[in-house]
């Protein structure tokens, strides 16, 4: 594991391996680390493929240093981008969950980062659907102390601040103009209860791109790791590599 301070003053963990070709990069989801399922099992992939790899923790998360409750979208995609500045070329940039929403942004405010997409039940502007959610109990607590606690099927409950919530508007990406001027696959599952095939199908719809494809699995959770969906994965980096 190494260490990377961003221009903003985090320090944030990450493994990056060495390789020939196109990069890999692997982006995580809200509350997750770089220690998942899908982030090993890619990262295996690239190495049996030659290929350079990384992944890393936000600011916040898993190995990465700071408070989760300090952290906003607009942090976390400051330290993907400067995670990303790392490869010293435009990589392949898959973004699971909260990771598909930073992903997307690092190719519109980025776009030298990145070569290929892949996203992998992408939540984009969720913090919205979250405040509609709340009932007003919730809201309250986060107009009057900053913070609500928000079940979870995963573990302990997500404080979530009022701080994510409000700093989310500024980084939506299905409210203005969305070009992907690369290669993007985009995978779903039906059964996901997290992030509906609506939202893919919207994300799908309002993207701006040449070579634009969504892969709808039916039965497939939030998840999106067991070994029929982790072969998907591969295969749709493997797509992206070859259409480049």
């Amino acid at each position: 594991m190494e260490w990377l301070t961003t221009p903003q003053g985090r320090r944030i963990a990450y493994h990056l391996s060495a390789g020939e070709g196109v990069p890999v990069a692997f982006l995580g989801g809200f509350r997750s680390d770089m220690a998942g399922t899908k982030a090993l099992h890619l990262e295996a992939w690239a190495k049996a493929q030659g290929r350079p790899f990384l992944r890393f923790d936000y600011s916040g998360h898993g190995e990465s240093e700071g408070d989760f409750t300090d952290g906003c979208i607009g942090d976390w995609a400051d330290d993907a981008f400067a995670a990303l500045a790392l490869l010293e070329r435009p990589a392949i940039v898959v973004g699971s969950s909260m990771g598909g929403w930073i992903a997307l942004l690092a190719a519109r405010e980025r776009p030298e980062l990145v070569a290929g997409l892949v996203t992998i039940a992408a939540a984009p502007d969720f913090t919205a659907s979250m405040w509609e959610e709340f009932g007003e109990h919730a809201r309250d607590e986060l107009r009057h102390e900053g913070l609500t606690l928000r079940p979870s099927e995963y573990g302990d409950p997500y404080p979530i601040t009022m701080r994510l919530i409000e700093d989310g508007p500024a980084h939506f990406v299905l409210a203005t103009p969305l070009r992907l001027a690369m290669p993007v696959r985009m995978l779903q599952g039906t059964a996901d209860a997290d992030v509906s095939r609506d939202t893919a199908l919207r994300l799908l719809d309002h993207a701006d791109g040449e070579d634009l494809r969504l892969t709808l699995v039916k039965g497939a959770d939030h998840r999106f790791s067991d070994p029929p969906c982790l072969a998907l994965i591969e295969a749709a980096v493997a797509e992206v590599s070859a259409a480049l």
